[in-house]
């Protein structure tokens, strides 16, 4: 801030001194004092905006434009011999302008939009060494991912938009009770995640106002960032994925890590509740898996062995059918009979 009011100082006692010494009206220093105001405002404006591109553009513009400067020196170059056959020879001085104007602005812009596919001062292109990865607001509600961040199986970077903090103050910030305990958790999520030793997470002030909603905002980002968004929101994995973006989803992880069970395999659980269908009975995994036990529902409350005899994966997670072969606790009093 400091330095902003010292260059805002600068330029408009500079175009007041340049009009003091060049004009004697009163009303020309006020000008010169007022256009260095702008200058300097205009100034800090392309500051902020330099400020949200990657040290990568810049670099890539600065070279691209030079190559296009040289470009059009040696075209210039060129025409001082055509100015001599060239009767209007006053025209040349503007081709000059004219070739630096176009061959600059060139290679600016391709110099900063295709940096991405060359090695510039030994960096690989963006989108090999790119690891920005985003959180959405469900899974930092969720919290599994501040889990996963303790075993060390993810460590790095972490991107949380200001647009997702945002929208965790706003929930949590509720009338509605549950509501705001969820918007709670998500913020002590982020702290938690702040402390942990092998993650850094980076808020970042992108933001786009003419896209509505945080899934529209998220994938936006992404896109500009190259980056990947973790999230367990079944319709932002869709979204995203139809747009060619990466998706984390903390949920398939889970589904992932659960134990292998396979057909005509012998487990022993313990029946929880009737099932939907005649003579079925339900139980589950510890870690949350539901089985369907044929012929066990009035074993609610007994340990039963079944035989597995199918899985059904779906995207809400994973189901196993099977089939009663014999109640634990019964087995056990036989066996005590036949002693």
């Amino acid at each position: 801030m400091i330095v902003r009011v010292l260059l805002i100082l600068a330029c408009s006692a500079s175009g007041y001194s340049i009009a003091y010494h060049t004009y004697d009206q009163w009303w020309a220093r006020v000008v010169g004092l007022l256009l260095g105001l702008l200058i300097a405002l205009y100034v800090i404006k392309i500051e902020k905006t330099i400020r949200k591109v990657s040290l990568r553009v810049i670099l890539g513009g600065v070279v691209g434009m030079i190559i296009g400067l040289l470009i059009a020196f040696l075209l210039a170059y060129g025409l001082r011999f055509v100015s001599d056959i060239v009767e209007k020879s006053q025209i040349v001085p503007w081709l000059y302008a004219l070739l630096t104007g176009i061959m600059g602005y060139l290679g600016l812009v391709l110099g900063s939009k295709k940096v991405e596919d060359v090695n510039l001062f030994g960096w690989g292109p963006a989108k090999e060494i790119s690891d920005v990865r985003i959180l959405d607001t469900s899974v930092v509600i969720d919290g599994r991912i501040a889990d996963i961040c303790d075993t060390g199986f993810l460590e790095g970077n972490l991107m949380v938009p200001r647009f997702v903090l945002d929208e965790l103050q706003y929930i949590a910030d509720s009338p509605d009770s549950l509501k705001r305990a969820r918007g709670r958790r998500g913020l002590d999520i982020l702290n938690r995640m702040q402390r942990s030793s092998g993650i850094n997470i980076d808020v970042v002030d992108h933001d786009f106002p003419k896209i509505k909603g945080v899934d529209a905002k998220l994938v936006a980002l992404a896109k500009k960032t190259n980056g990947k968004i973790i999230t367990n929101d079944f319709n932002l994995n869709k979204v995203a994925e139809l747009q060619g973006i990466k998706i984390l989803n903390v949920n398939e992880l889970a589904n992932a890590m659960k134990p292998v069970v396979l057909p005509g395999e012998l487990m022993t659980v313990k029946i929880i509740k009737e099932g939907k269908e005649p003579g079925q009975g339900v139980a589950y995994l510890d870690d949350g898996t539901m089985i369907i036990v044929d012929n066990a529902q009035k074993h609610q409350g007994m340990n039963v062995e079944a035989l597995v005899t199918s899985i059904l994966q779906t995207a809400a997670g994973r189901m196993i059918f099977s089939e009663l072969r014999a109640v634990v606790a019964d087995r056990k009093s036989n066996g005590m009979n036949a002693k």
